[in-house]
This record gives structure tokens, C-alpha cells and sequence, in this order.
């Protein structure tokens, strides 16, 4: 487990994995970030419109994320947020997913992955079959990381599935998980 890790990303993660994760802020309700939302494991409804891609989750905290698809650049200097600023392209049959613009707030992932707010991810999103996203992820971040490493995941169509309302924040069971050291 781990990425190509610089000296300070190598002891975030160190600390992170002593405390079991104790400090995830999914944990307290924050939404995942990107890409870490694609790989919770609640269901996402993806709607593609002329102009952009707009993706609902059920779970992280009930959040939704635009993939702007009318040829337009990045911002210069965004203003960080959780799941960042996104343009989009087809490259044939692929979507190709630029953000930048996160805030560091986030984790990459539940083994506690750390990220700055110079974050850029690239996701390649496919579909292998009519039953299969494949989503491969690339994290360049250079505050944390010696060079660019990728991740790759997979969901599975649920014919008839329907995004269920999720509120993390009533009763949070999770939280009595948390302990750490």
C-alpha cells in the first residue's frame, strides 16, 4: 500500500495508518474528494447533458460533482473545494476528467493517503462492457509525492437501482469505530 511518497507524504501516511485512520474525514461526515468518491461503496447516478457530466452520490455526505464539457480551461487560481473544478473531453470512447482546485481536507483513501491543495487528477472513465465503469485514476501531487502514480477501480451496473436518500450526519454508527491510539 502506499504511492510514490516523498519524506513528508511517507510520514502523514505513517502517523495516519498508527492511529487507524482514526482522523478520516469521512468518518466525520466530509465528503471524499476526488477520486476517493468513486470508490465508496454507495451507489452514483451519472447524467450527461450538452454541456456537462453531473455526477449525484448517495453517499459522502449527499454531494454532487459537474464535469464541464463545453471546451472551457481550468481557472487560473480556483477556489479549493472538496471535489475541485472539472472539465472533461472524449478521447473516443472514453471520458477523460481533468480537476484541479481541491482543498485539502480530504483523503485519497480510507489507508490515509494525504493530498495538497496542488492536487491534479486525471481520470479516464471506460466502459470494458455494458455492465462495467472502469475509472483509472492518476495523482500528480508534488507536495507529497515524487512523481505521479495511478489507481484503477471498477463498479458494476445495478439495473433498476436507485439513489437512496443518505444523511451521514443523523446518528453517525462510524464515529464508535474511530478509536485510533
Amino acid at each position: 500500500v502506499g504511492g510514490p511518497f516523498n519524506a513528508l507524504g511517507k510520514k502523514i501516511f505513517d502517523e495516519r495508518t498508527e492511529t487507524h485512520s482514526k482522523d478520516d474525514p469521512e468518518g466525520f461526515c466530509l465528503p471524499p474528494g476526488v477520486p476517493r468518491m468513486m470508490y465508496t461503496p454507495y451507489p452514483t447516478e451519472i447524467f450527461q447533458m450538452p454541456d456537462r457530466i453531473l455526477f449525484i452520490y448517495e453517499g459522502g455526505a449527499h454531494v454532487w460533482r459537474i464535469i464541464w464539457m463545453d471546451g472551457r480551461k481550468q481557472p487560473v487560481d480556483p477556489n479549493p473545494t472538496y471535489l475541485g473544478y472539472s472539465v472533461g473531453r472524449w478521447e473516443a470512447d472514453t471520458l477523460v476528467v481533468d480537476t484541479i482546485g481541491m482543498n485539502d481536507r480530504t483523503w485519497l483513501d480510507a489507508a490515509g493517503h494525504t493530498h495538497g491543495e496542488k492536487l491534479h487528477v486525471t481520470e479516464k472513465f471506460t466502459r470494458p462492457d455494458s455492465n462495467t465503469l472502469r475509472l483509472e485514476a492518476t495523482i500528480d501531487d508534488p507536495d507529497y509525492y515524487t512523481k505521479p502514480w495511478t489507481v484503477v477501480t471498477t463498479s458494476r451496473w445495478a439495473p433498476g437501482q436507485e439513489l437512496m436518500e443518505y444523511i451521514c450526519q443523523e446518528n453517525n454508527k462510524d464515529l464508535q469505530h474511530l478509536v485510533g491510539k
